[in-house]
């Protein structure tokens, strides 16, 4: 006598079976390069802001307390306002690029600066949008850790830090 509900059980446990097993062979198919770089102890390719002419780069932000953390003589400052702010005040060793002038300066800065510098464009605050353009455009560029402080001068000077002015 054959009882039903082992028949049931059993026909659920082979079709588990056959889902998992049809789940690890398309896994296998879809991921099988990188698991082959794995099994033989290689690391895959990295991907890099170069090697992806085609998708949209987006900047991730920083804020106060992990700016202040950084190493000032590694990450570069970059000043997207235009010239005249920037004399009027701006960040400690921060250097200008001006959105509004960045065809004119991008070619000096790409030959004066690696692209595996640590960058960090800031502006006049949250409702400027030219430090994040800014950022943008450097990473279609090629730099790879490019950030945006997004609270920019006007919140460092609230928080009571110091500011430079005048010619660097």
């Amino acid at each position: 006598m054959n009882n039903p509900s082992r028949e049931n059980l059993a026909q659920w446990l082979r079709d588990a079976a056959l889902i998992v097993a049809t789940g690890v062979l398309v896994g296998m198919a879809v991921n099988g390069r990188l698991l082959w770089h794995v099994w033989f102890g290689q690391p895959p390719a990295a991907v890099s802001a170069r090697s992806l002419p085609d998708q949209e780069l987006l900047p991730m932000p920083i804020a106060l307390g992990e700016l202040r953390e950084l190493d000032v003589d590694t990450v570069l400052l970059i000043d997207a306002r235009n010239v005249d702010l920037y004399l009027q005040g701006r960040l400690p060793g921060a250097r200008s690029l001006p959105w509004g002038e960045i065809n004119a300066r991008l070619e000096a800065f790409l030959g004066e600066q690696p692209f595996d510098r640590p960058l960090v464009a800031y502006c006049s605050g949250y409702s400027c949008e030219d430090s994040f353009l800014l950022a943008q455009r450097l990473m279609a560029a090629g730099y790879r850790d490019v950030r945006v402080y997004e609270g920019g001068l006007p919140e460092w000077q609230d928080a009571g830090l110091p500011v430079e002015k005048g010619q660097p």
